[in-house]
């Protein structure tokens, strides 16, 4: 049994406990969410989208609390030492909750020790885009430029998978492209369109807006399979880069010793809002596939994840001090 799963359990056994009187009342104050990240990306739009559904569906108050900084560290560290008691919680991803351990030389907390996971949201596609009328708009045009001019390619923050699928890519296809971390989606976006970036690996709802106005072209989809929503955009596997089956995973985690009963309510909660077809709608439309499941189910998709993304941090070479 892994350490996560582990201290999941004993979450679920009460190892922190409350008053019942504070968790039969639970909440009676405005619940904080945690987004690690800027506003205007896929973590933040996500975010919001839950904070919205689920105050309309309780008449809770939920506020999305924007702690962007160190590749999501700041604001996960945040929720992570916050009170256990359902009060502050996290919309944690992919790089904050599998990547950065392996990629960061010291953290500021342990994704496995410090966070109890809730429920998995969704996960999304990640779509390599360029702007339009800059020479790059396949990725055999990418590769031949960048044999004869330095290219870049940018991430909204170390630790991404944006990152790290650009630092697997480059390898596969033999060439060198310089990384250029950013503190969020927005902004890559404004530098991606005004050329002081080439190409970027883009969560699909962050960039979905942009395609659809034509402000940015879709080369290729980071999926074993194409998305519905970019049928014609084909994948990287079909274009000759082979194994690459990669995605961004959203979740909402609470710190560690949260009271079972808690965990069980917003695990419930949280459900109830994806399995609702105007959720699915929107989620959808953003490209987003939507998730759900037990606590013990997330624990253990996460520790399949960290396996997953040391495996690729060692073979990428990617370090950040």
């Amino acid at each position: 049994m892994s350490l996560q799963r582990r201290h999941l359990l004993a979450a679920l056994a009460g190892a922190t406990v409350l008053p019942c009187a504070a968790q039969a009342d639970y909440p009676n104050r405005p619940i904080r969410l945690v987004v690690p990240s800027p506003p205007g990306g896929g973590t933040d739009t996500l975010a919001r989208l839950v904070a919205t559904k689920l105050g309309e569906r309780l008449q809770w108050q939920i506020v999305a609390d924007n702690r962007p900084g160190a590749g999501g560290n700041l604001g996960m560290d945040a929720a992570a030492k916050a009170a256990p008691d359902g009060y502050m919680i996290a919309m944690g991803e992919s790089a904050n909750l599998a990547i950065n351990p392996a990629l960061y030389a010291k953290m500021p907390f342990d994704p496995a020790k410090d966070l109890v996971p809730l429920v998995l949201v969704g996960t999304v596609p990640l779509v390599l885009v360029v702007a339009p009328g800059r020479g790059l708009e396949t990725t055999a045009a990418i590769v031949a430029a960048a044999r004869t001019k330095p290219l870049s390619f940018a991430s909204s923050g170390n630790g991404t998978v944006g990152h790290m699928v650009g630092e697997m890519w480059k390898r596969a296809a033999g060439i060198d492209l310089l990384h250029v971390p950013y503190k969020g989606a927005g902004p890559v976006m404004t530098d991606l369109m005004g050329g002081q970036v080439d190409l970027h690996f883009a969560s699909f709802p962050a960039a979905a807006s942009l395609i659809k106005s034509g402000k940015l072209l879709p080369l290729a989809v980071t999926t074993a399979q194409r998305t519905p929503l970019l049928p014609e955009v084909p994948t990287l596997a079909e274009l000759g880069f082979k194994d690459f089956d990669y995605r961004v995973f959203y979740g909402v985690v609470a710190p560690a010793g949260t009271p079972a009963p808690i965990v069980a309510r917003l695990n419930a909660e949280i459900n109830r809002v994806l399995q609702s077809p105007e959720t699915r709608t929107s989620l959808v439309a953003s490209g987003v596939e939507a998730r759900g499941g037990t606590p013990e189910q997330f624990a253990a998709f996460l520790d399949a994840q960290r396996q997953q993304w040391a495996r690729v941090v060692k073979e990428s070479g990617a370090k950040v001090d």
